[in-house]
C-alpha cells in the first residue's frame, strides 16, 4: 500500500529502545526526509508515547500521513495513550472475506481452518494454525504482560472455548475454571484488546418482550476456535461444526460491517422463554435478522425465531442461512444457502442479497 514511505518497526529491538528511551526522536528523523509523504509505524503500542509526537508532527506537517498499525490496543488503551481523537481514521483488518477470494473459497476449507491469509496460503495450514492459536497467543500474552498466573489463563482458554457462540455468562466460567469472576472479566478483555475475540449484544430497540442481557461470545475466526476448543469423547463433531458455521457467518458480518461506508451494527436476540435470531445487522440504511443453521434441511421450527423477530420488528428482512443448495422463501424469510451468501456479502455492495 506504501512502497515508499517511512517505515519504523518496532518489532525491531533496537528501534523499540532507541524510540522507548527517547520517543522525541522522531520528529528529527522525519524532518530528516521530507521526500516521504507517508511514514509508517509499525506495532505503535508497544511506545504509546510516539502517540503525542506524532500528534504534533500531524499539526506541523500537513502534507505528511501517519499510518500506525498494531496487533494489540490494550496498551494504548488503558495506559492513557494519546488516541488522535479527531486526528485519525480508525481502521480493522479482519480476516479474508469470501468475496475478496472469489472461486479460490471453498467453504469446507474456511470451516476446517479459518480464513486467516497466513494459514489459508500456508503449504502445512494445521501446524500453521496450531502456532498462531498455540505459540503466538501465549507469547502475545506473556510479552505484554497481561496476565499474573499463567495456570489460570490457561484454564480461563480452556474454559471459554465452550463459550463460543453462545450468550456468555461471566459466573459459569468462572466456575467451570475455578477463577475469580472479576479475574475471567479481565482475561476476556485482554482477548478482545488482543484483537482475538469479539462480544456481541443484545438487540434491544423498542424491545416487546423480555430479553437475556448476556452478550454473545466469539473468536474472530473459525479456525482459530477449532484450534483452542478441547474436545474429547462427549462433544459431538456435528455441534461443533454448527458453531464453528454460526462464527464464519459472524467474522463475515463484521467485516462487511466494519468496511461498508455508512457503517452497522451487529447484534442478537433472544428471548427469556428460548426464542432466538444468531445475528441482527442495524444501521443507517439497512436492518435484517439472520439465523443459521448447519443442516441441508429446512424444518417449520428453524424459522420460528425469525418469524417472532420479524412480528415484532416488521421493518427488518429476515434471512434462514443453510448448507441446502436451493434458495426458497417461506414468508417474509428467504433461506439462502450459506456459501453462497457469503459470496455475495460485499461491502460495496449495500444490499448483497435480495
Amino acid at each position: 500500500m506504501f512502497p515508499q514511505a517511512l517505515w519504523l518497526d518496532l518489532l525491531n529491538a533496537a528501534n523499540e529502545h532507541a524510540y522507548g528511551a527517547h520517543p522525541e526522536n522522531l520528529k528529527p528523523w522525519v524532518d530528516a526526509h521530507p521526500e516521504a509523504k507517508d511514514i509508517v509505524i509499525d506495532e505503535v503500542q508497544k511506545i504509546p508515547a510516539l502517540l503525542d509526537m506524532v500528534h504534533l508532527l500531524i499539526e506541523e506537517k500537513k502534507d505528511r500521513r501517519f499510518i500506525l498499525t498494531g496487533s494489540s490496543a490494550r496498551k494504548l488503551k488503558r495506559g492513557g495513550a494519546n488516541l488522535l481523537g479527531g486526528r485519525a481514521l480508525y481502521c480493522t483488518l479482519h480476516p479474508f472475506m469470501a468475496v475478496e477470494l472469489g472461486k479460490d473459497f471453498k467453504m469446507q476449507k474456511a470451516l476446517d481452518q479459518g480464513l486467516l491469509p497466513m494459514v489459508w496460503s500456508s503449504k502445512h495450514p494445521e501446524e500453521t494454525l496450531a502456532a498462531y492459536s498455540g505459540v503466538y497467543l501465549k507469547e502475545e500474552v506473556k510479552m505484554e504482560g497481561l496476565v499474573r498466573d499463567a495456570g489460570n489463563f490457561s484454564r480461563f482458554m480452556e474454559a471459554i472455548g465452550f463459550s463460543h457462540g453462545s450468550p456468555l455468562n461471566i459466573s459459569n466460567v468462572s466456575r467451570e475454571c475455578g477463577v475469580e469472576r472479576k479475574t475471567v472479566e479481565s482475561f476476556v478483555e485482554i482477548l478482545e484488546d488482543l484483537l482475538l475475540a469479539f462480544r456481541v449484544p443484545i438487540f434491544s430497540k423498542r424491545a416487546k418482550r423480555d430479553l437475556i442481557s448476556h452478550s454473545k461470545f466469539y473468536y474472530f475466526d473459525a479456525g482459530v476456535f477449532r484450534s483452542l476448543r478441547k474436545r474429547g469423547p462427549l462433544d459431538r463433531p456435528e455441534e461443533i461444526d454448527g458453531l464453528a458455521l454460526e462464527g464464519l457467518v459472524a467474522q463475515h458480518l463484521r467485516a462487511w460491517a466494519a468496511y461498508r461506508r455508512g457503517g452497522a451494527d451487529l447484534f442478537f436476540w433472544q428471548t427469556r422463554w428460548g426464542l432466538e435470531v444468531d445475528f441482527v445487522v442495524y444501521g443507517p440504511d439497512v436492518f435484517f435478522g439472520i439465523e443459521v443453521k448447519n443442516t441441508n434441511r429446512i424444518r417449520a421450527e428453524d424459522l420460528r425465531g425469525l418469524k417472532n423477530f420479524l412480528e415484532d420488528y416488521p421493518e427488518a428482512k429476515g434471512y434462514l442461512l443453510y448448507r441446502g443448495d436451493k434458495k426458497l422463501r417461506f414468508g417474509k424469510i428467504l433461506c439462502i444457502p450459506c456459501e453462497e451468501f457469503l459470496h455475495q456479502l460485499n461491502p460495496a455492495v449495500t444490499v448483497p442479497f435480495a
